[in-house]
């Protein structure tokens, strides 16, 4: 290598300082490659114990590089792969492709079972929030017990958002990041309309003409007739119930 640049001639300079400067680039920017790029989103998405938001995985490049278009490109080499790049919750995330969720049912376990007063309350929270606990028990038509908002809360899947700006100022109730994860929805107006719940047999075909779903509120901003919380509201209470029991009022009301 000595020799060969012992042999350029003086005109020759200038084009060899440019090859030099080239190869310099590259050997300073070893990650420069796109392919690497991919492959460093790659590792990152891999050893996240959680979805990782766009805005984490721009620090780990240069300023200007386009991770959205990289996310892209890696989404698309992965759509027919056992495992699928998805985005949950606004956030990205290695995930078993759904049509071999079958495979793994094995290595699954069934956790408890949410009673049907829960599951009906979480129903309510996600397609009308933000919603207080009168709003609930109105739509359901019955008495619930504070234990129900509890449970969703301790499971992590609803959150109180602020207070209703009406007299005694109740707390509202809203849907969190872990219940988007765990239905495998990017956000809450992902959720399933009149026509689709129809169609999975959810609903019963001879529904009232007027009858409607309303549009879920997709925003974590509190609404114009909500305040902030006070900091004072009590937090979910540690419930520990035997399987299949619920509480006496839960069990009148339903």
């Amino acid at each position: 290598m000595v020799q060969a640049n012992m042999n350029i001639d003086a005109g020759d300079a200038p084009e060899a300082d440019e090859m030099e400067a080239a190869q310099a680039v590259v050997r300073m920017h070893p990650r420069a490659d796109r392919s690497q790029h991919l492959r460093i989103i790659e590792a990152i998405l891999f050893a996240a114990e959680a979805p990782v938001a766009i805005e984490k995985l721009q620090a780990f490049f240069p300023e200007g590089t386009d991770v959205a278009a990289l996310l892209a490109d890696l989404q698309a080499n992965y759509a027919n792969r056992g495992v699928n790049l998805v985005q949950i919750a606004s956030r990205w995330t290695l995930r078993t492709a759904e049509d071999l969720s079958f495979v793994l049912r094995r290595e699954t376990f069934e956790q408890k079972r949410l009673s049907k007063a829960a599951l009906e309350t979480l129903a309510i929270v996600a397609y009308h929030q933000p919603v207080t606990r009168a709003d609930i028990e109105e739509i359901r038509g019955v008495v619930i017990s504070k234990g129900t908002l509890d449970i969703l809360m301790e499971i992590g899947w609803v959150k109180m958002r602020g207070r209703r700006r009406t007299p005694g100022r109740p707390v509202t109730y809203g849907t969190t990041d872990s219940f988007l994860s765990h239905f495998g929805l990017n956000e809450v107006t992902d959720l399933p309309g009149l026509q689709e719940l129809k169609g999975a047999g959810l609903l019963d075909a001879n529904l009232p003409p007027d009858f409607e779903i309303p549009l879920p509120r997709g925003s974590d901003e509190l609404s114009s007739d909500e305040d902030p919380l006070d900091g004072d509201e009590q937090t979910p209470l540690e419930m520990h119930l035997p399987e299949g029991i619920e509480s006496s009022e839960e069990q009148q009301s339903d």
